[in-house]
């Protein structure tokens, strides 16, 4: 088993006092404030950052804190998984709709799945809204798992911490560091809901991905003329 904000704007209603001041007073139009912390829209995210650019999600450079990338032999991102100490976090994303979120009927889904193999799942509220705390089987025994999902703009990221940060949050450390600060850059063309947003490997894995195939067929061909 691959372990496997909505913000209120509105404007105070103003008392008898302050419609009785001068008119020389001139309103100053407010500018919408950026959120506390991420997982930010691509239009909101903090800059002066350095992320890893993994296409639809970008990753803040954390101390201490390793990027694992697993591709196929396209450069299809399958799997992302950062790793510290004896903790993970696995990160996925996926299109939604424009006018809700869908982490709710997500983790009632992923509940029921966990449900169907054996493994109870608890829903427990977290910083980011309801959690879904369990307990499942794998090659190295049980293992615990804390799933948190974020609704945003037309995108809803999963992630999914295992380890010592599943049963403490407080022991996430660097790990909810690169929660708080991801970026998810949704793009503008339609998509289903539900489907996930698409990955890549950075541009210079691609390159050196790209050159060892190269360096490789190169010497396949030099030793297939060496035996003739």
């Amino acid at each position: 088993m691959i372990f496997s904000r909505k913000r209120a704007a509105g404007r105070h209603a103003l008392d008898e006092r302050a419609t009785n001041m001068p008119e020389t007073v001139e309103d100053v139009p407010s500018t919408p404030a950026e959120p506390a912390r991420g997982p930010y829209d691509v239009t909101e995210a903090p800059a002066g950052v350095q992320r890893l650019d993994l296409g639809s999600l970008q990753i803040p450079a954390v101390p201490e804190v390793e990027v694992r990338v697993q591709a196929d032999q396209q450069g299809v991102v399958q799997q992302i998984v950062l790793v510290h100490g004896q903790s993970a976090l696995q990160l996925g994303v996926f299109a939604a709709p424009r006018s809700e979120g869908i982490w709710d009927e997500v983790r009632e889904e992923i509940r029921q799945s966990l449900f169907a193999d054996g493994a109870a799942a608890q829903e427990v509220t977290g910083e980011y809204g309801t959690e879904l705390h369990a307990r499942v089987r794998t090659e190295d025994g049980l293992t615990d798992l804390r799933f948190v999902g974020v609704d945003g703009p037309r995108w809803m990221v999963r992630a999914v911490y295992q380890g010592a940060a599943a049963t403490d949050p407080t022991a996430a450390g660097p790990l909810a560091t690169c929660l708080d600060g991801l970026v998810v850059d949704r793009g503008v063309e339609a998509k289903p809901v539900r489907e996930p947003l698409p990955l890549r490997l950075p541009r210079e894995a691609g390159e050196q991905a790209a050159a060892g195939d190269s360096a490789t067929g190169q010497a396949d061909a030099a030793s297939a003329s060496g035996s003739r």
